[in-house]
């Protein structure tokens, strides 16, 4: 019975990841854009003291570009933003396929190989080396060094 539970509640779980809702408020919840595309009016166009058009004309300006950038975005969202989600699922998927089915399992590979070149190396640095150092070891124990101070 407990088992029948936990399956059910996994399916229920895997089925979850893939129809799970999404938030029509805060696109943006994990702020991957929050310095990029923050473009307002007042980062483009500004009127340094002294040199101001006609209230009407900023006023206008300003309607016009905040509706226009509005609406432009709204079109080619329309327009590009499913076929663009089809094309990086895609690379997504394509990318995530490579690393499981090729970069892990190559470097996995590697591990598993190298680490029989590492015990030979191994062996052979403990066979030549070590006795050499020992030799030098024995030889430089016997030399002292002593400070004087000659006024």
């Amino acid at each position: 019975m407990a088992e029948e539970q936990t399956e059910l509640e996994e399916r229920i779980i895997i089925k979850d990841q893939h129809t799970k809702e999404i938030d029509l408020v805060n696109r943006d919840p994990k702020c991957i854009n929050e310095d990029v595309v923050k473009v307002d009016f007042e980062d483009v166009i500004a009127e340094p003291v002294g040199t101001y058009s006609f209230d009407g004309v900023w006023k206008t300006s300003y309607t016009t570009f905040t509706v226009s950038k509005y609406w432009c975005y709204r079109l080619l969202s329309a327009i590009l933003g499913i076929p663009l989600a089809v094309v990086w699922g895609f690379l997504f998927a394509l990318i995530s396929f490579c690393h499981i089915w090729a970069v892990v399992p190559c470097i996995k590979s590697y591990l598993i190989e190298i680490q029989c070149v590492s015990r030979i190396y191994s062996l052979c640095i403990h066979t030549f080396c070590d006795p050499l150092f020992e030799a030098l070891s024995k030889i430089c124990s016997n030399i002292r060094v002593a400070l004087r101070k000659e006024i």
